[in-house]
């Protein structure tokens, strides 16, 4: 098996794919791998389809390896964002800051609810952009790259969150 985690799995390249169609990739795949289907023998297979299914669990993960394969940038060639998304981000995390240092939780819950519509905003737009892509626009790859860059923001913001009290 070579290729993606998509060709691991054995999966169509698309952003849209269920939880369900994933596990059934992979049980049909890892099944055959394992240890007492052969005997005790451990395949080094079973860790590339270990990975490919966790890359492609996370929408995230998915959609960079989606993006890549369909000829776009990496997060470390175009680190683009939307226009004023880096001064929003900064007030967030300031405003953040001060939420948690005076343990003003209501405020903390208020912030990770916005935090999420804003990831899920980001999801939409990823999948629709995909589609775009799909009709043959090369625009899309880029501006879903700057989707994706916005995303990881919102996700390690969320995670600054769960870090600083043990969650919410």
């Amino acid at each position: 098996m070579s290729g993606d985690a998509f060709d691991i799995l054995g999966l169509p390249a698309k952003f849209d794919l269920a939880a369900a169609e994933i596990q059934r990739a992979y049980l049909a795949r890892i099944t055959s791998l394992h240890p007492d289907a052969r005997g005790g023998v451990e395949d080094p297979e079973v860790a590339r389809l270990n990975a490919a299914k966790q890359t492609l669990d996370d929408a995230e993960s998915r959609a960079s390896t989606l993006l890549t394969r369909l000829g776009g940038a990496s997060k470390e060639q175009d680190r683009s964002l939307p226009d004023g998304f880096l001064m929003r981000m900064m007030a967030a995390r300031e405003a953040l800051d001060e939420a948690k240092a005076a343990g003003r939780t209501a405020e903390l819950d208020r912030f990770v609810d916005e935090a999420e519509r804003a990831r899920e905003g980001h999801i939409r737009e990823v999948g629709r952009l995909f589609s775009v892509a799909a009709g043959g626009d090369r625009g899309a790859l880029t501006a879903i790259r700057r989707e994706l860059n916005a995303w990881r923001y919102i996700e390690r913001l969320l995670e600054q969150v769960d870090a600083g009290g043990g969650g919410l």
